[in-house]
């Protein structure tokens, strides 16, 4: 039997390494974590990059995930599957926060929501399972954007609408907010596309850690948030436990 080919190890494991990274990595971070010579790794990127694998930031010369892999990666799940994974975590996470709770996917530049579960009181409240949201004024759509390039690049060239004063509308300050979301692992809108709602959202990721969608909570601003206006710390432990368990269903295992 033939043995395995080296360069396709190595491919794999820097593929490997950017899914698994906060944010985009220079050459020299790609070598050393691997225990690469400098010159193999930046081979590897730049046929990686050819392919559409990998991408190479113009400004800083670092590499993520390109949006043809991240195409592919998710291309495996359909949107049935990421409901039905996530079914009974979306339950019991209503019952704990006493909040609704959507789970998300991308489609066309857009949160289709795939799942809805009603928060669990007498209220009148409306089905939103195949509603589509914004990217940038919702928690759902922010950790998107946060972690899937194909998100981002489905919104930059486009003018974002303004729904409330607080929407973000502006590209840089989005990017900003989205680094935020890497950095904490979670994702918030406060009255960004209603007055009085807020809403906390966390990441789903599958095989590879690559993001195949966003479970969150969605409420009025002075259930989710503390007087000062931030989300409580309670309801984000609620939700990154909620993704994290949908994430290990559907072969996450890190997260």
């Amino acid at each position: 039997m033939p043995g395995p080919v080296q360069s396709i190890e190595r491919a794999a494991a820097i593929l490997r390494l950017l899914a698994a990274s906060s944010g985009r990595l220079g050459v020299g971070e790609i070598a050393g974590s691997l225990g690469l010579a400098r010159g193999t790794a930046h081979g590897i990127l730049r046929t990686l990059e050819r392919v559409g694998f990998v991408e190479q930031d113009g400004g800083t010369g670092k590499y993520q995930l390109g949006a043809a892999l991240l195409h592919l990666g998710t291309s495996y799940l359909d949107v049935n599957e990421l409901r039905s994974r996530a079914i009974n975590w979306a339950d019991a996470l209503a019952s704990r926060s006493g909040e609704a709770v959507r789970i998300g996917t991308l489609l066309d530049g857009k949160v289709l929501v795939v799942h809805h579960v009603f928060r669990p009181d007498d209220t009148l409240q409306a089905l939103d399972v195949g509603s589509l949201l914004p990217l940038h004024a919702t928690a759902l759509g922010k950790a998107l954007l946060a972690h899937d390039a194909n998100a981002a690049a489905s919104i930059r060239d486009t003018e974002l609408e303004s729904y409330c004063r607080r929407t973000i509308t502006d590209p840089r300050l989005l990017a900003r907010a989205a680094t935020r979301v890497r950095e904490n692992g979670w994702a918030a809108e406060i009255e960004e596309l209603s007055i009085g709602e807020a809403g906390i959202a966390a990441p789903i990721r599958g095989y590879g850690g690559l993001v195949v969608g966003a479970i969150g909570i969605s409420g009025a601003v002075e259930r989710i948030c503390d007087t000062g206006r931030v989300p409580e710390p309670r309801l984000v432990a609620f939700v990154r436990d909620a993704a994290r368990a949908v994430s290990r269903d559907l072969g996450g295992s890190r997260w």
